[in-house]
């Protein structure tokens, strides 16, 4: 029985429609954000730039693909359905009537299902490394530039040890098969996941110490959440089984925590190094406060800006540096839907098939694009601050 295809633009049609529930994500999201932009902070300043808003919306799109990709997407990413292999878009599967959006790839699998659960892989990784690795570089960069001297030497010295990788070179090192085999990834694991609770205890501290009944409630949230966390992710041992991360994700994850927190390290340093002859941070000596509450609540609050510019254009890095080791065929397994690897599997056919190789370049570009106006227009607000 040969297979029946529907015409482009009924693929148009269908394709806008089963993104229903991201539209309405959307408008509630952005009309809301656009009613009360004024008492949004730096976020309701966003929407005063075209720039802003595309960014804003593009970054949200593909965030609501992520979180509804089992109701976007008509089939699951990894289902192979033999007839179906190598179809152009618009091509309907016989048995559920379902439409092959984007068609199919080299193994049968639905494209546009792939893609569309590619995205919660890249908006889970990419974040949450760069958060990570922002913990490591702010609490390390912090007394690096406010003490200076011998710690500021050594920290820094270490941080240029690591940049004068090849960041390629040093990732292919980090997320090669073989070191899944030794104790490499969870030992790093294990030490880069701690910094989030150590700057968030010594954050409530500072500020707290002499307001024990509310230091005491804060300090036990960060112990007893950043302890579960902890354990679920060096230790699999969640009792809950709710943190849960897969050892080829848990290698990515350390190499990008591992090659971005110098980079990290470096801004603040610099940052710190010019905010602390400021005459504010003067006044706080005078008054007597410690050098970790300067650090913290008085330098770190004034250089959130450049930081919030940097952690964009950062995430943006890890999302094309997740593509590019999986069309390495490094790191994620060999069936992943994640886009570097349906790019991977797509080019080699590109003679013959074309179409499975778009629809995660687009996504990865689009995505990609959104970040970087998002900082673009974060930067022009932080000039004005």
């Amino acid at each position: 029985m040969p297979v029946q295809y529907i015409s482009g633009f009924t693929v148009v049609l269908e394709v806008l429609s089963r993104f229903w529930p991201v539209w309405i994500a959307l408008v509630i999201v952005m009309g809301a954000s656009f009613a009360y932009k004024k008492k949004l902070a730096l976020y309701g300043q966003l929407f005063d730039s075209g720039v802003g808003i595309v960014g804003v919306g593009i970054c949200l799109f593909w965030l609501f693909t992520a979180i509804f990709a089992a109701t976007v997407s008509p089939f699951d990413p990894l289902a192979q359905i033999p007839i179906m292999k190598d179809v152009l878009p618009g091509a309907i599967e016989p048995q559920s009537g379902l439409t092959y959006l984007f068609g199919g790839d080299k193994l049968a699998r639905d494209v546009f299902s792939r893609m569309v659960y590619g995205s919660q892989i890249v908006l889970i990784i990419a974040p949450a490394a760069t958060g990570f690795a922002l913990m490591v570089g702010i609490t390390l960069g912090l007394p690096a530039g406010y003490y200076g001297g011998k710690i500021d030497t050594v920290l820094s010295f270490l941080a240029n040890l690591v940049l004068a990788f090849p960041v390629i070179l040093l990732f292919y090192l980090l997320v090669t098969p073989g070191i899944m085999d030794t104790p490499i990834p969870y030992g790093m694991a294990g030490v880069f996941f701690l910094f989030p609770i150590i700057f968030f205890s010594v954050l409530f501290w500072t500020r707290y110490k002499n307001r024990p009944d509310r230091l005491y409630i804060l300090l036990g949230i960060t112990l007893i959440l950043g302890g579960w966390i902890y354990a679920g992710l060096v230790f699999d041992a969640d009792p809950l089984k709710i943190v849960h991360i897969d050892p080829n994700q848990l290698n990515i994850f350390v190499a990008v925590v591992f090659a971005s927190s110098p980079g990290v390290f470096r801004i603040v340093r610099g940052l710190v190094m010019d905010i602390k002859t400021r005459d504010y941070v003067a006044a706080a000596q005078t008054r007597g406060e410690s050098p970790w509450y300067i650090m913290l609540w008085e330098i770190l609050p004034n250089a959130r800006g450049p930081l919030i510019v940097d952690a964009c254009l950062r995430i943006g890095y890890t999302t094309i540096l997740l593509g590019t080791l999986g069309y390495f065929g490094l790191g994620l397994a060999p069936e992943s839907p994640d886009w570097g690897t349906a790019i991977k599997d797509a080019s080699r056919l590109l003679r013959s098939f074309i179409h499975p190789a778009l629809p995660p370049t687009i996504a990865l570009m689009s995505f990609v694009l959104g970040l970087n106006l998002l900082a673009d227009s974060l930067r022009e607000q932080s000039m004005k601050d």
